[in-house]
């Protein structure tokens, strides 16, 4: 046998050996994984394996992915391949860790066929490719019971939801009642609401029916009935959690009612707001000038419980301010009232505020906390130690908030500034004696022994009747309360806790309403939901660089304070010339007061110029590091090399020389 036949015959059984082991490798050690990534994104949570742990009966999960089309689709739809790769990862390890409970089928629904039939019929998004393909990227939950939950569409804008979602979905589907939450708010949180009659007849006048919320939609599509409480109740009733968002002039008894729930063990959230962007006025209210306040606080129940918003003061801290970009021709500003809060600013030791990463508030209160007996007041969201208090001269500074004229407001201060706790305990009743509410009565004058007095009137030739009805607080109080406090009210709304996404959706912005569900699945029981969601969102910025800008900017802060003293001086002085300025014309130009004025512009205009230069310096310093960042990154790696390179080089320079020596003696 020549030597070319022995050759080619090892190269066939190599490959032979290659493929074998390949194919063993995959068969019998599949299960031995190694997730090496940061987050550990391959690997599930505690609570999904818990979630997993309680299934009682066998599940299937059907993953529906249209890859054949996608292969034809535009780039935006190719980039799913990624996608479903880590996601047919993830319920594989599902599938892996749940001994036999759950069955996972990947279907690729072709067009005409049973699978695409079903995947519409199971409520699936589809989007059309060509004339006769269809995109689809989608979950169905099926259990033995007949019970189906499905997630209609993996949107990259959740892909770090992932994980919370498919448990979510089970969790969902093995638990067969939903949560009832009930909103009292001043603002048209859950839309407006409207019959299908009304609704017509506004389309038809060119106006649609005012949606709800997002966040409350997200809700529905949960685990959780939401229904609109009112504003006007004497009882809270047949409602797990009551979120009180923007309790803005509610009357004696909704306050009585929010104060019997919670004292009696009933879960609450509640959001105040020194002052609600949200709460916008109509039209006719701002040509008036007569601004209605948008702010609102729920001090005379929450000050007897160890809680209290500061009237008409904000929540600041220089190093969260985040740049706004407020009008179209106007570069971004740091708004001390819009903060993004970061890893400092959140309670490691609470499971509502442990895993945040970001949360972004816009101009938030800030909370005051007293001692109560039986009652204890954990923060949840802080400023950092530099944080401190700042007010407005009056609400239309608010209007359209001028950044820098708001910082000058602000001072640093020594210690954090609270912006959300969880208060948890035996709380009191702010109505131990009752109130007394008016109600109607029937016309055939039946009266309650609880009755104190009935009064009655004639209006338009037609009796009514009133009577005052006494309501005595609840005998029943617990000692396990639990209400969650927000200073804002913006955070959750849809101008600040989502933004557009791909094909009509919602995508959520940071952590904000991750920190709502959160202490929604808290306060509810769902621990094991709270971990996992608690994976979401994660932020590795650049510390290091942070730190060199803040530096940066700290150095030529001094500078452009004076530099604008010194403007604002001018302009001062110049308006006074201006005023003080009489008589004709003709007698004021070519006078002193004209010469005046000239010099005083261009002082001013040589002021700004300044400025401008310093605030050049500052941005060339800025990239000036980041040039020498990314030279350095380029550069290490070979450099490393090299130095090895050499290092080998030398050692085995050193061995031949020795190799030799030894051959020579």
């Amino acid at each position: 046998m020549n030597r070319t036949l022995k050759a080619w015959l090892a190269v066939f059984f190599v490959l032979v050996i290659v493929f074998c082991a390949n194919t063993f490798m995959q068969r019998t050690l599949r299960k031995i994984k190694a997730d090496v990534t940061e987050r550990q994104i391959y690997t599930l949570s505690e609570g999904t394996k818990n979630i997993i742990d309680k299934l009682n009966q066998p599940i299937t999960l059907k993953l529906y992915y249209a890859e054949k089309a996608a292969m034809k689709g535009p780039d935006r739809i190719r980039f799913f391949n990624i996608y479903y790769d880590f996601v047919k990862s993830l319920l594989e390890e599902y599938e892996s860790v749940s001994d036999g409970m759950i069955d996972l089928e990947v279907i690729d629904p072709r067009p005409y066929s049973e699978a695409e039939t079903e995947a519409i019929e199971h409520g699936l998004k589809k989007f059309p490719i060509t004339e006769e393909e269809n995109f689809f990227f989608g979950l169905v939950v099926q259990t033995q019971f007949g019970v189906e939950k499905s997630i209609p569409f993996f949107s990259p804008d959740r892909q770090d939801f992932v994980e919370y979602d498919i448990s979510y979905l089970i969790d969902t589907a093995i638990t067969r009642e939903k949560k009832k939450i009930g909103v009292i708010s001043s603002l048209p949180v859950t839309g407006q609401d409207v019959s299908d009659y009304m609704a017509r007849m506004m389309r038809m006048q060119g106006q649609q029916p005012e949606p709800s919320w997002t966040f409350i939609n997200q809700l529905k599509e949960g685990n959780y009935e939401v229904e609109n409480v009112g504003t006007d109740v004497n009882k809270v009733e047949d409602v797990d959690i009551l979120m009180v968002i923007h309790p803005k002039d509610l009357p004696e008894n909704t306050l009585f009612a929010i104060d019997q729930f919670a004292v009696t063990g009933g879960r609450t959230i509640i959001c105040t707001d020194p002052h609600a962007f949200v709460d916008q006025p109509d039209r006719e209210q701002q040509m008036s000038g007569q601004m209605p306040s948008q702010s609102s606080n729920l001090n005379e129940l929450l000050a007897k419980w160890g809680v209290e918003m500061e009237e008409d003061k904000f929540a600041g801290d220089k190093s969260l301010a985040i740049d706004t970009n407020i009008g179209p021709s106007q570069r971004p500003a740091a708004l001390i009232g819009y903060l993004g809060l970061k890893d400092e600013c959140f309670n490691k030791d609470h499971p509502i505020s442990s895993s945040l990463n970001d949360v972004r508030m816009l101009f938030p209160g800030s909370l005051k906390f007293s001692d109560k007996e039986g009652v204890n007041v954990e923060p949840l969201l802080s400023t950092t130690n530099r944080g401190n208090t700042w007010s407005v001269d009056n609400q239309f500074e608010l209007m359209r908030p001028n950044p820098e004229r708001l910082m000058q407001k602000f001072t640093p201060g020594d210690e954090p500034v609270d912006m959300a706790c969880i208060i948890t305990g035996e709380l009191e009743t702010n109505f131990p004696d009752g109130i007394d509410v008016e109600v109607e009565t029937e016309e055939d004058g039946q009266d309650s022994p609880e009755a104190e007095s009935q009064n009655s009137e004639d209006q338009d030739g037609k009796e009514e009747k009133t009577k005052t009805k006494h309501l005595n607080p609840s005998e029943q109080t617990s000692k396990e309360c639990a209400v969650v406090v927000f200073s804002d009210v913006d955070f959750i709304s849809d101008m600040v806790a989502y933004r557009d996404a791909f094909f009509g959706s919602k995508m959520e912005v940071a952590d904000n309403a991750s920190v709502l569900l959160n202490a929604i699945e808290h306060i509810s029981g769902s621990s094991d939901l709270l971990s996992i969601r608690s994976r979401g969102t994660h932020k590795r910025p650049f510390t290091v660089v942070e730190q060199i800008e803040q530096k940066a900017e700290e150095r030529t802060a001094e500078q452009e304070e004076k530099i604008k003293a010194e403007i604002s001086g001018f302009e001062k002085e110049l308006q006074e010339i201006i005023q003080n300025s009489k008589g004709d014309s003709e007698e004021v130009i070519g006078s002193s007061i004209m010469e005046k004025k000239k010099e005083l512009e261009l002082k001013i205009r040589k002021a700004k110029a300044r400025l401008q230069d310093v605030k050049r310096e500052r941005r060339e310093e800025i990239e000036a590091l980041g040039n020498k960042l990314r030279n350095i990154n380029m550069l290490l790696a070979p450099g490393v090399i090299l130095v090895i390179a050499v290092i080998l080089w030398l050692m085995r320079a050193t061995k031949r020389r020795n190799f030799v020596s030894n051959r020579r003696d």
